[in-house]
């Protein structure tokens, strides 16, 4: 066997690892996007429905602001941390502009994506939010209000 015929023989091999890859890769993104319809559908079921209740994280009582995405999460087996700082820090931070629906919202006290984490919610897409607003609105769904906001993605 020559040295061409090897060379041409390691580039195929590479190409065809390359194509396997990308489709892997495809298959994560698919089960990523599933998963984030999911979790917004979820959440967008209780618009209207289920109160705001301090400290709540459940469709039966109400939920807070955590209560909502952590609940909505852990119902398709994603456990997240329970208060908005603590998923904050789980969360990997990501632009707008990659956010999907069922990804989460941080809004912040200032424009510093490192101040203090006030509230989240689940992102439906298009600036658009399903959040725990207060006890006299419940669950609603709302424009994001803010422009001290951050983004966040976990991992699938």
């Amino acid at each position: 066997m020559s040295i061409r015929h090897k060379v041409g023989t390691i580039a195929g091999s590479m190409a065809v690892l390359s194509l396997a890859l990308t489709g892997l890769s495809g298959i994560a993104n698919a089960q990523t996007e599933s998963f984030n319809q999911k979790v917004a559908g979820d959440a967008t079921s209780f618009v209207g429905k289920v109160p705001y209740v301090y400290g709540g994280s459940s469709p039966s009582t109400g939920f807070d602001c955590s209560g909502l995405t952590s609940y909505v999460y852990g119902h398709f087996g994603k456990s997240i941390p329970r208060t908005a700082e603590a998923q904050f820090e789980r969360f990997r931070r990501i632009s707008k502009s990659q956010a999907w629906g069922g990804d989460l919202v941080f809004f912040h006290e200032n424009s510093s994506p490192n101040s203090y984490v006030y509230h989240v919610a689940v992102y439906e897409g298009n600036g658009r939010i399903v959040s725990a607003s207060t006890p006299s609105e419940g669950i609603v769904r709302e424009k994001i209000y803010s422009s001290d906001v951050t983004f966040g993605t976990v991992t699938h």
